[in-house]
């Protein structure tokens, strides 16, 4: 049931960022670095606090094979966490596939 919920916010939003805390009052430095690059590129995004959801927090990993936070989802495919996020903010990919993803929606 939490995977069909997992998967029902992904495919409903064309980004998604699943988060410690949000993004107001991120929770760990990690997920407010990724805040900060999203912004930074006028990214407009749908958080999800993973610590205010368990169900989420325990099934997510499962669902994206991916075992840390935050997890950064574009058009429905997982970016990953941190450390990826900056580096396409660093390259200037970030802003160009948040804004294909804002115009596709």
């Amino acid at each position: 049931m939490t995977m069909e919920r997992i998967k029902q916010i992904v495919e409903s939003h064309p980004i998604v960022l699943f988060m410690k805390g949000t993004p107001q009052f991120p929770m760990c430095g990690f997920s407010s670095r990724t805040v900060e690059a999203l912004t930074s590129v006028g990214a407009s995004f749908h958080a999800v606090n993973v610590l205010a959801d368990p169900e989420i927090r325990a099934n997510l990993p499962r669902f994206s094979n991916w075992p840390t936070f935050p997890q950064l989802f574009i058009q429905g495919e997982l970016i990953g966490g941190c450390d990826i996020t900056l580096e396409l903010q660093q390259v200037g990919e970030l802003a160009r596939i948040t804004a294909e993803a804002q115009k596709a929606s």
